[in-house]
């Protein structure tokens, strides 16, 4: 897996409707230039205030995203798009806010995967 890079990709990417949405994150997906698996994270400050709390998100996003055999060689985006709610998830970087991000993950990727199945995205 490698991680996308440059600005021009992560505009193309985002200029794409998601091919799969959970309550906190989109996916969007496009033709990659090589044929390996490339994952890109946005996690804007407007959903998530502080930056331990962006950071581990996009830890969780690229170790999942490291994980995803099933998925054919593209570009992968996962966005951000909700608060995950603080009342909820008071501490930063929560072992309970680790886990609700790693499983709604898991089944954004699993709905990828399910979508796209073996055609090219």
């Amino acid at each position: 897996m490698q991680r996308l890079r440059c600005r021009s990709q992560f505009e193309r990417l985002l200029a794409t409707p998601a091919a799969a949405r959970t309550p906190h994150f989109a996916l969007h997906c496009g033709a990659g230039d090589a044929d390996t698996l490339c994952v890109g994270a946005v996690t804007p400050k407007r959903w998530a205030r502080r930056a331990v709390t962006r950071n581990a998100i996009r830890r969780q996003i690229y170790a999942t995203g490291a994980a995803q055999s099933a998925l054919p060689a593209g570009m992968y985006l996962v966005r951000l798009r909700a608060m995950f709610a603080p009342a909820q998830f008071p501490s930063a970087s929560s072992p309970a806010l680790r886990r609700a991000v790693r499983a709604e993950l898991l089944a954004l990727w699993q709905r990828a995967a399910t979508r796209l199945g073996s055609a090219a995205p």
